[in-house]
């Protein structure tokens, strides 16, 4: 999960389970219970608020699921019981606004009534609606009966009252308790939650709060995040409040995953009622949307000029080398005002023909780095998603609760939304969305081809909040790092596809003839080496490091490290290095090293040295006569065992004799 909408949002999560959250357990209730007739009105007058399960699941399993370890009204229930709902006469209902929110964008069918008897009842309109108070008012398509509960507006602070409710999604039942306070709302007081002791257990929320007659005080809708106490909002407020209307006055917290500040400010809307379910979802989602898409482009405007690569903040990475990161990062924003990598390979899970798929996480973000398997072709590995996906389900990661049993989910099929994106730095991402109905939820997928694979971006989220996720991501990938690398042969294909490229590696050509000679042009630099100097097959290892560097008043991508490793397992390598003349408030580490890089000092002075069971030896490549270079290469050879100094020299002399700096 997350940039995120703190608040409303927040309280949504996956189909079913959102309730769970609302409301916990309590402690042990009165011994006091209405007179029968009293319950049976009360029963007849509460409904389960339903959602359908899935039809037709678009998953694939490691084998069928075993159904039958579920308990059996849950195996055999069409529906999942998600809260509770109360008749208040002349085709009027109301529960929680958070309860029927969860069929917003929901994957198999919209929110309903069911009775004790198991009949559903479909809804016809919704009449109020407030965000701020979480309550609802609809009618039903059938009316289910004329018993209907009476109100109470005026109750007495440590009366009796009873939580009625659907409890555990098995059936409402009913608990006494005392109604032992009022508490301010917690913006500006604009009315007060009741209190209560009643016992109420997850399925509750939306329920009524009856005093001792069974007239409805209040909708239950959470519990105290600090107390044994369960609050509910007073049945005056749901029938004061305007009729006709739905309105949004609640105040949000917008984050990205890369800064260490939100955006603060207030959903405020309304629009006019009764409207079908549908269209009630439908404008609140639009208007929801809008809100979250006002909200994050204020949050990048506001921080504008800190935002990576701009600010001071940003020097340190401008400034250094690449770090040949083939598995993905996030650039985040540190309390000291410092921009930095972060993300690191956790766990690494190994696929035929040499793939694996390397993953961790960053804030609401999962991270991976999927290299194509030998055996698969570039062109059915980059073309369908269904088969790229079906790698990263080999992790064993994404699974289905059945009862005790996880079992492993091997294929999501073609997902339902197949587009491209392009970001700031010209980089080509393709977006995929694939849906899980079984959790009302959505894998929301952005993959950058890399010459080996995928660098992944993936969320896992309810569907109502798909589209928060989307303009979040898309802003996250201009805060994403990756550097590209793969073997001589995964090169030729890679760049073969220009559809696949960014804009870095439009104008690089690797020109190669295995077992003689090696060549590398880009925008910036070109150089070549003769097979004497490494041998050179289609198993070389190339890595190309890119960086972030001002072009007059922009900030580009560009190959700031270029590496050749003879393979997989041998440490001899090739590579040529860009370095960037210090800014004057880095501090002296910097300064100190491009002091060395231009009296060419150890270890730029072209002088062989040992390291560990390895000889090494690099230089700084002559650039253009000036005093103060803003710019320069370094080369370096790295070989295995002791060599001849003569030797290292002549060797390091193949790559820089051939080596060509290009006007920038």
């Amino acid at each position: 999960m997350t940039a995120r909408m703190v608040g409303f949002v927040r309280k949504l999560s996956l189909a079913w389970c959102l309730v769970v959250i609302s409301v916990g357990l309590i402690g042990p209730a009165h011994a006091a219970s209405p007179d029968p007739s009293l319950a049976a009105k009360i029963n007849a007058a509460t409904f389960e608020v339903v959602i359908p399960k899935e039809v037709n699941d678009p998953l694939i399993y490691e084998k069928p699921l075993p159904l039958d370890l579920l308990p059996y009204q849950e195996r055999t229930d069409k529906y999942f019981s998600v809260g509770t709902a109360f008749s208040l006469g002349n085709n009027r209902y109301v529960t929680a606004g958070h309860v029927l929110m969860v069929g917003i964008g929901d994957l198999t069918g919209p929110p309903a009534l069911r009775d004790a008897n198991g009949h559903v009842y479909a809804i016809d309109k919704i009449l109020k609606f407030s965000l701020q108070q979480d309550f609802v008012m609809f009618s039903l398509k059938e009316q289910p009966g004329n018993v209907s509960l009476d109100t109470n507006i005026k109750p007495a602070v440590n009366s009796v009252v009873y939580a009625v409710g659907n409890a555990l999604g098995t059936g409402v039942v009913i608990r006494d308790g005392l109604y032992t306070s009022d508490t301010p709302e917690e913006e500006n007081g604009r009315w007060k939650w009741m209190r209560f002791s009643a016992a109420a257990s997850p399925g509750n929320s939306g329920g009524p709060l009856l005093d001792q007659d069974g007239k409805v005080i209040g909708v239950v809708l959470m519990k105290s995040a600090n107390e044994n106490l369960n609050y509910a909002l007073p049945i005056s407020e749901v029938l004061n409040a305007p009729d006709k209307l739905a309105v949004m006055d609640k105040r949000m917290s917008y984050q990205l995953d890369v800064l260490d500040y939100d955006q603060n400010g207030n959903f405020k809307a309304q629009f006019p009622l009764p409207k079908s379910y549908d269209d009630f979802s439908a404008t609140y989602l639009k208007l929801q949307n809008a809100y979250n898409e006002q909200q994050l482009k204020a949050l990048l405007q506001q921080q504008a000029g800190d935002l990576f690569p701009h600010g001071a903040g940003s020097r340190q990475i401008l400034h250094d080398t690449p770090e040949l990161s083939l598995f993905p990062e996030l650039i985040v924003h540190n309390r000291s005002g410092q921009w930095g990598y972060a993300g690191r390979e956790l766990n690494r899970v190994p696929l035929s023909g040499n793939g694996y798929v390397a993953s961790g996480y960053v804030g609401h973000n999962f991270l991976m780095h999927l290299r194509r398997p030998d055996d698969m072709k570039a062109s059915v590995f980059y073309g369908d998603p269904k088969a790229m996906m079906d790698l990263v389900l080999k992790t064993g990661y994404w699974y289905r609760q059945v009862g005790p049993e996880k079992i492993k989910i091997t294929s999501m099929g073609k997902p339902t939304t197949d587009t491209t994106y392009t970001d700031s730095w010209q980089r080509h991402w393709k977006v995929f969305i694939w849906p899980q109905p079984h959790i009302n939820g959505e894998v929301v997928v952005f993959a950058l081809p890399v010459t080996d694979g995928y660098a992944i971006m993936m969320r896992i989220n309810p569907s109502m909040v798909t589209h928060d996720s989307l303009i979040d991501m898309k802003a996250l990938t201009d805060f994403f790092n990756v550097d590209y690398g793969g073997t001589l042969a995964q090169w030729k294909e890679f760049l073969s596809d220009k559809s696949l490229l960014p804009e870095v590696l439009k104008d690089t050509h690797i020109d190669f003839d295995y077992g003689k000679r090696f060549g590398y042009d880009s925008s910036s630099i070109n150089f070549s080496y003769p097979a004497s100097l490494q041998t050179i097959g289609p198993d070389n290892l190339l890595s190309v490091g890119v960086g972030y560097y001002q072009k007059n008043d922009k900030f580009v991508l560009e190959a700031g490290y270029v590496q050749i490793r003879l393979n997989n397992t041998d440490p001899d390598r090739i590579s040529i290095r860009r370095h960037v003349a210090p800014s004057a408030d880095l501090d002296d580490n910097y300064k100190q090293n491009w002091g060395k890089l231009l009296h060419k000092q150890h270890p730029y002075d072209g002088v062989a040295y040992n390291d560990g069971d390895e000889m090494d030896i690099a230089s700084v490549i002559d650039a253009p006569a000036n005093d103060a270079p803003a710019e320069l290469y370094t080369a370096f050879y790295g070989t295995q065992g002791t060599h001849k100094p003569e030797d290292m020299k002549a060797k390091l002399d193949l790559i820089t004799q051939q080596f060509k700096l290009k006007s920038h």
